[in-house]
């Protein structure tokens, strides 16, 4: 559908989102040591720390050789796991374009329950619909779906970079991709229930995320943000040069 690049949307509250870089850290280091670690072992991992459906809701229960978290926890676990690398780079990507703003609007601490939470109801919107499914769900969607619908609400007017259909790039208002995008999960939800994606941790993550940025954002920051704040970079002093300077080393990706 799109493919985000870059948004000119300055940090307001915090100095660097140290929770996200985290969190694509994290990733992609988990996701490097199950591929490093060969077949069986990434298969072990989705099992073991995967969210399957049929033994959350205790139709099935996994071999003791198998588990490797109490039951509750593969709720978050299995988003910390991915099946390629491109599932892992699509969801990465969109957490590093949209997940700074959203933990600046949260703060660090409650942005990171807000990501956790948001994995956790995606994995029960998924269960819900497919609760005796015996395969294990893996992957950050539903977290990264959350902090979608977050930004939407919060920055809708921003202008931001996207790829569509994998060739076009645009700079248009972020309510046009993201409303779409939502759009699309929910009608892929209806129509595609047996496919390979599951919509519904989507959509779960979606409905996660607008309620609990209602919640968690800090006292005054505002929702539908009229003020747009660009980067430094893109500042234009009065004698017609960047505010950054020549010797800033401004990468085009933004905050470096």
């Amino acid at each position: 559908m799109f493919i985000p690049l870059h948004d000119a949307n300055q940090l307001k509250h915090i100095e660097r989102q140290y929770v996200t870089l985290g969190l694509i850290a994290v990733n992609t280091l988990i996701y490097l040591m199950t591929a490093l670690g060969g077949t069986g072992f990434a298969q072990a991992m989705a099992v073991g720390l995967g969210y399957i459906p049929s033994v959350a809701f205790d139709f099935a229960v996994l071999p003791p050789e198998l588990v490797l978290v109490p039951e509750p926890l593969t709720y978050i676990t299995y988003a910390f796991l991915h099946g390629s690398f491109l599932h892992l780079a699509g969801n990465m990507l969109f957490l590093w374009v949209f997940g700074d703003n959203v933990e600046d609007a949260l703060g660090h601490f409650r942005f990171l329950v807000f990501y956790l939470a948001c994995a956790a109801a995606g994995a029960f919107l998924h269960g819900a619909i497919i609760p005796q499914s015996e395969a294990p769900l893996i992957g950050a969607s539903g977290a990264v779906a959350g902090i979608v619908a977050a930004y939407l609400l919060l920055h809708p007017r921003v202008k931001v970079w996207v790829l569509v259909l994998a060739r076009l790039p645009l700079r248009i208002p972020a309510y046009i991709p993201l409303v779409l995008w939502i759009g699309f999960q929910f009608v892929m939800l209806a129509v595609d229930l047996d496919g390979q994606v599951s919509w519904a941790a989507h959509v779960g993550g979606i409905i996660a995320g607008a309620v609990l940025v209602l919640i968690l954002r800090r006292p005054g920051v505002p929702l539908l943000d009229r003020r747009l704040v660009p980067p430094k970079a893109a500042e234009v002093r009065p004698d017609g040069t960047d505010s950054a300077g020549p010797a800033a080393g401004r990468g085009p990706w933004g905050r470096q």
